[in-house]
């Protein structure tokens, strides 16, 4: 059986993952809101994914960095790597302390 992309992004929302630091301590951790920025990417939503959760363009080039680089050997990868790891992580740290901050 074939499901529209469509069709299973409509039923993917209803499957995603609660956060378990907000059920339990009652505030966001830094992977919050990483889920639905997938799910609005999928979707279309450039802007609103980047608004749900700023890192996740960062990530983006950073796995599909891996991911080619997996397959053709880039000169000055590791450099490329560490960068984008870099402004990855300072993306997700930047974005968690403005949530905390609110």
């Amino acid at each position: 059986m074939y499901l529209q992309p469509t069709i299973f992004l409509l039923y993917a929302k209803n499957y995603m993952l609660p956060c378990l630091n907000k059920k339990l301590f009652g505030f966001e951790c830094p992977g919050c809101g990483m889920q639905r920025s997938v799910s609005l990417i999928f979707q279309g939503e450039f802007l609103a994914a980047f608004t749900m959760y700023p890192a996740i363009y960062p990530l983006f080039l950073l796995f599909s960095f891996l991911l080619v680089n997996n397959f053709r050997k880039i000169k000055h990868a590791n450099q490329i790597i560490i960068t984008l790891g870099i402004v990855s992580v300072a993306t997700i740290l930047t974005n968690y302390l403005f949530k905390l901050l609110q």
